[in-house]
């Protein structure tokens, strides 16, 4: 079996996701045989680092041991219950574990199986609030300009990345989008967090203006991962729950992506010292194991639930795999990994390095910004230095990027013209300095 009849075979059969399918008559798909730590090897024998973290999940390496060995052992006990009206061992510890874990007053945990869907709960579950209270004005939402949530409907409409959303307006919800405090249009001189406090006047005045019809702030806490891996300061996020509180909305933390460590601390939210009304988690859960997503809320949403079964108020969501044991077990073992190796502080020594290796990005002609928070480093290429006039995306000079790192053992994705390192968290610094050096020349060549 090698490369080539694998792709023959998956053109046939499968729809890829986030694909243009006719690209693949002259761009070939990379059938994967095996992985191991950081690296993937295809059938032809073929190494890459996976730089990205398979779409931002891995974050202990493929195949590892130690999570192996857990699955190994829920297999042989329980695959998979109902999670209605039944429970298991390992959905319970899981839930225990991440309250002892996340920002303190989050103490309710409701499962479901991918970061769209703990998008999708947490909106139902706030506007189903409201409506238990009493309050039906409050039917919408506010977001952030460039933001991403997901693909599902609900999801999908309080994102504001028009590549994913404009085909599908017909069917969405509208939010109301305030402008977001992305740090790489500060002006020059101008700090992070001054430029944060200057944008959130925006989000005040909104606030001020709608309050008694929105039920929820929802906003992704320090990066705006699909929206081109921009940044911004934590100050932003405690402006935004003091608000939130004053004005009576709720404050949805979209986690999904920047938790379990990839910020640079377990979960960003920590940077501004807050508790969300609502955590919605899953991605790096399982360790880029299996799916499974968590939203987290306070005692104060769930008991405007429970009631009397004839009330109608019970939150009747669902979904088939629902605190699946396998994925709980997985991300169980994940935590154990947290807790033992000491994960938070090396990544910072990591995240130092990565700085250190890619500080002569910032030199080229063309990178506007070289941007880092935690474990998330993003180089941004533009055709303009001195303006940032962005290259016109139909050039698609990111692909460049992708080829040339494919040929040099490197899987870099780019988000249009923003070549980004999200590798998992086992990453040594001889990989990074490959990665570096490939990125480099990468961008070189697209920027000819």
């Amino acid at each position: 079996m090698n490369n080539a009849d694998l792709i023959q075979r998956d053109l046939a059969a499968i729809w890829h996701p986030c694909s243009q399918m006719k690209d693949h008559e002259w761009l070939p798909m990379t059938p994967i045989k095996r992985g191991e730590g950081v690296w993937l090897e295809d059938f032809d024998g073929n190494r890459y680092i996976d730089a990205i973290s398979s779409w931002w999940v891995n974050i202990f390496g493929h195949a590892n041991p130690r999570i192996n060995a857990a699955l190994r052992e829920q297999m042989e006990s329980l695959e998979h219950v109902i999670l209605s009206g039944f429970t298991h061992q390992a959905a319970i510890e899981l839930a225990e574990r991440l309250i002892k874990l996340t920002p303190a007053g989050l103490n309710r945990c409701f499962y479901s199986d991918n970061g769209s869907s703990a998008v999708e709960v947490a909106l139902k579950m706030s506007f189903h609030y409201w409506h238990n209270s009493g309050q039906h004005k409050k039917q919408r939402f506010i977001n952030l300009s460039n933001s991403y949530h997901g693909e599902t409907l609900g999801a999908l409409a309080m994102g504001d990345v028009a590549l994913y959303k404009e085909t599908y307006g017909a069917l969405l919800l509208e939010p109301i989008t305030v402008p977001s405090p992305d740090s790489f249009y500060r002006d020059a001189g101008e700090s992070e967090e001054a430029y944060s406090r200057r944008m959130f006047v925006y989000m005040e005045q909104t606030l001020e203006q709608h309050a008694d019809q929105v039920c929820a702030v929802i906003v992704e806490p320090l990066i705006q991962c699909a929206g081109n891996m921009r940044m911004y300061h934590p100050v932003y996020l405690e402006l935004l729950r003091e608000a939130c509180d004053r004005h009576n909305v709720h404050l949805i933390a979209d986690e999904v992506a920047v938790g379990f460590g990839r910020s640079g601390t377990l979960f960003a939210c920590e940077q501004a010292n807050i508790t969300p009304d609502f955590m919605c988690l899953s991605k790096g859960l399982t360790g880029g194991y299996l799916p499974l997503s968590v939203t987290m809320t306070t005692d104060n949403i769930y008991e405007a639930f429970y009631d009397d079964y004839d009330t109608l108020k019970a939150f009747l969501h669902s979904h088939s795999y629902t605190g699946n044991a396998l994925a709980c077990r997985a991300a169980l073992a994940t935590l154990d990994i947290f807790e033992q190796d000491n994960v938070i502080e090396n990544n910072r020594a990591l995240a130092s390095y990565m700085k250190q290796a890619t500080a002569h990005f910032t030199d080229h002609p063309h990178v506007a910004e070289v941007r880092q928070t935690g474990m998330v480093l993003a180089i941004e290429m533009v055709e303009d230095k001195v303006t940032r006039k962005p290259y016109p995306w139909q050039e698609r000079r990111g692909l460049t990027v992708y080829r040339h790192a494919l040929k040099h053992q490197v899987l870099l994705r780019p988000l249009g013209n923003v070549t980004y390192f999200m590798p998992p968290y086992v990453i040594n610094t001889d990989e990074i300095d490959l990665i570096t050096e490939v990125a480099w020349q990468g961008i070189q060549l697209a920027c000819e």
